[in-house]
C-alpha cells in the first residue's frame, strides 16, 4: 500500500479522469476536483480562451499554480488535465501529494470518445490523429513515471472502468493523514 492524502488521476484527454474520477470521489468519500475546472472558475473563463489570449505557457503556469492550492489540501480526487505531466514541479507534487493512477486509453480509444468535443485548443486541426500521437509519444512516459498504478481504460464504460478500480484501489492505496 502506498499511503497519500490525495487520489490523483493522470492520462491523455478522453481517458475518463472526469468520468471515471466523479464517480470513484462518490465511492471513497472524497471531494472531486477537476483541475481545468477550477481553472476555469479561478479565471471565469475557459480553457480555450486563456490558450487563445495567454497561449499554453499562459495556461501551463495557471495550471501549476491550481494544482499547487489543489493537493495542499487532502481528502480530495483530483483529475489533472492531460499535459499536467510536462511540468517537472507538477510530477513532483503528484507523486508526494497523491496516490497517481494512469489511466490509459490508446490514440483509437481517443479519436472515438473525443470525435464529437470541439473544446480542446490542441485538438482545434484537421490532423486530431496525427497531434494525439505526438502527444501520446512525449506523454506517456511522464504519465508512467508518476503513476502508482496504471489502469487501462480501453473498451470500458466509465462505470464498469470506476467499479474495477475502485477494487484495485481498495487493494493498494492508502488514505495518508492530513499533512
Amino acid at each position: 500500500m502506498n499511503p497519500a492524502p490525495n487520489l490523483v488521476l493522470v492520462g491523455p484527454m478522453g481517458a475518463g479522469k472526469t468520468s471515471i474520477g466523479k464517480r470513484l470521489a462518490e465511492r471513497f468519500g472524497l471531494a472531486f476536483a477537476d483541475a481545468d475546472r477550477e481553472i476555469e472558475a479561478h479565471t471565469g473563463t475557459t480553457v480555450a480562451t486563456i490558450f487563445e489570449c495567454e497561449g499554453e505557457a499562459g495556461f501551463r503556469a495557471r495550471e501549476r499554480a491550481t494544482l499547487a492550492e489543489l493537493l495542499a489540501g487532502h481528502g480530495q480526487l483530483v483529475a489533472t488535465g492531460g499535459g499536467a505531466v510536462l511540468d517537472a514541479d507538477n510530477r513532483r507534487l503528484l507523486r508526494t501529494r497523491g496516490y497517481v493512477v494512469y489511466l490509459h486509453v490508446d490514440v483509437a480509444g481517443q479519436l472515438r470518445r473525443l470525435e464529437r468535443d470541439h473544446t480542446r485548443p490542441l485538438l482545434q486541426r484537421d490532423d486530431r490523429e496525427d497531434v494525439l500521437r505526438q502527444m501520446a509519444a512525449a506523454r506517456e512516459p511522464l504519465y508512467a513515471e508518476v503513476a502508482d498504478l496504471c489502469f487501462d481504460t480501453i473498451d470500458m464504460d466509465p462505470v464498469d472502468a470506476a467499479a474495477r478500480l475502485a477494487s484495485l484501489l481498495d487493494e493498494r492505496w492508502q488514505r495518508g493523514a492530513a499533512a
